[in-house]
């Protein structure tokens, strides 16, 4: 009898402890209507940007992302992304995307063809200052052991 109890309290004590993540929580449904559309990223910063260089999303400098399009579909949380400036590498991708209800907007960068619950590898940004044509996405990044914040600024574009 013991051990049923033992096992069961602790059943409830592993259960109860579950942590939650970004991408298992419930949708902002109302943050990503107000992202659907064509935006352009109009400006890249953070502290420190004359001296260190970030390379955003694994894929570019944080300049070559001044002017990149992005194209949201929040009804079924894809879209696509082009890096277009001049002197940088030239890029586009799928994506897919959410914003869950504690504000986080995760994102994935897709291969071409590639489904969506193939890639392990995402990103996980902070929604701010979202308006009608701007929002702000906002990276944490490791600088010389500090915490520093890289922000997306969007503007819509239709």
């Amino acid at each position: 009898m013991k051990k049923i109890i033992l096992v069961c309290a602790l059943a409830v004590l592993m259960f109860a402890c579950k942590s939650t993540s970004a991408t298992s929580t419930k949708t902002d449904r109302k943050s990503q209507v107000a992202i659907k559309g064509d935006w352009v990223i109009s400006a890249v910063t953070y502290p420190g940007s004359q001296y260190v260089k970030v390379n955003s999303f694994q894929l570019a400098d944080s300049e070559c992302f001044v002017g990149s399009t992005w194209k949201f579909i929040s009804n079924n949380n894809k879209g696509s992304m082009a890096l277009t400036k001049a002197n940088c590498v030239a890029f586009s991708s799928p994506i897919t995307w959410f914003v869950n209800d504690q504000g986080q907007f995760v994102l994935k960068v897709l291969d071409a063809g590639e489904k969506a619950r193939k890639v392990r590898n995402g990103y996980i940004l902070t929604v701010a200052n979202q308006s009608e044509t701007s929002f702000q996405l906002i990276d944490k990044i490791d600088v010389a052991g500090k915490m520093t914040d890289v922000v997306y600024q969007f503007q819509k574009t239709n």
